[in-house]
């Protein structure tokens, strides 16, 4: 998949395309299979598929105290949506310019003099343009005068309850890591480089591997039982599920076919050490190697405990032992 940042680097698609426009936080189950039947409708029309989406998040640039916890980095949600088989992923830089622009000059602009669209599928409640001034309502009426067709995505939900970020982010809150899964049509994961810390937990015989989290707020805290891949490690990855994923299965498969790494992991701000930035650190059951500058993804596969803050290093450990032992319990089903 080609990923084109910002506006100044697109070249005008002489051939048309099909198109889609969304932030795809999380890229979960609903998602998927938008791209999924968009990626079909391109190799019909034998045109390529591009997705449209915002760097920043118009909710974070509009009012950024109220913006909610990101699922996905902008390199895990790529990931996915170069599985479901898209071609292109267009990231618009949303700053104070491209908030003024009008929604008649976005379709001018954008879809039609860049993009030269010849599809485009969005909700039926979406909104664009300087105000929000455009809706379906436009885009419909623009798909005539320009000649595109424009269809709504369609209602995807599980448990007759509609899936989408806002689900997913509760489910997490409430270490449903099940529901979760279901929801993503995958394991939760984050990923990052391995970087060097302090090396306490070594000292209480649990050294761990310190992944940055390089967000303001993560969208998941806690301590979980968890299985850490990455094709650097010659881990296999986890991935979507077949009957959404389109290409990169070998990519994806790895060298040596192994599912993961299991471990412990604490995702939060270490209250015990007075921690002042976010991190992941992960304590692996059986692996022997160097991880440092390692790109790894870490699986959420079970909450064990909230975040605490404890007395001693003493304690901690105690409570990390306890910790262990309900993670292995967990694998060994």
């Amino acid at each position: 998949m080609e990923i084109i940042r910002g506006l100044h680097n697109l070249s005008k698609q002489k051939q048309g395309c099909v198109a889609t426009i969304g932030n795809f936080d999380g890229v979960h189950s609903g998602h998927q299979y938008i791209l999924s039947q968009l990626s079909k409708k391109a190799r019909a029309d034998q045109r390529p598929s591009i997705v449209i989406t915002f760097e920043l998040q118009p909710q974070e640039f509009f009012v950024p105290q109220r913006s909610p916890a990101r699922l996905t980095r902008f390199r895990d949600k790529a990931e996915v949506i170069a599985d479901c088989g898209i071609d292109k992923l267009l990231v618009i830089h949303f700053n104070e310019s491209f908030s003024r622009l009008r929604a008649e000059d976005f379709i001018q602009q954008i879809l039609v003099d860049k993009l030269a669209v010849s599809y485009l599928q969005v909700g039926d409640d979406f909104q664009f343009g300087k105000d929000r001034g455009g809706s379906f309502a436009t885009l419909l009426e623009s798909g005539k005068e320009f000649g595109f067709a424009v269809e709504n995505t369609p209602t995807f939900a599980i448990d007759n309850e509609r899936v989408s970020s806002t689900r997913i982010r509760q489910a997490l809150e409430a270490g449903d890591m099940e529901l979760t899964r279901q929801l993503l049509k995958r394991p939760y994961w984050m990923s990052g480089h391995v970087q060097h810390g302090a090396k306490r937990g070594r000292t209480i015989g649990f050294p761990t591997a310190n992944v940055p989290l390089h967000r303001e707020t993560p969208a998941v805290s806690g301590v979980f039982a968890v299985r850490l891949w990455g094709k650097d490690l010659g881990i296999c990855f986890n991935t979507i599920d077949a009957d959404v994923k389109e290409t990169n299965d070998a990519r994806r498969r790895g060298n040596s076919g192994r599912e993961g790494v299991e471990g412990i992991a604490n995702i939060g701000y270490r209250p015990t050490v007075d921690g002042q930035k976010g991190l992941l650190e992960v304590h692996l059951f059986d692996f022997k190697g160097d991880l440092y500058g390692k790109l790894v993804h870490v699986d959420f596969l079970h909450k064990i405990r909230d975040e605490m803050k404890f007395a001693s290093f003493e304690i901690l450990k105690e409570q990390i032992l306890k910790d262990v032992v309900e993670a292995k319990a967990y694998f060994s089903k």
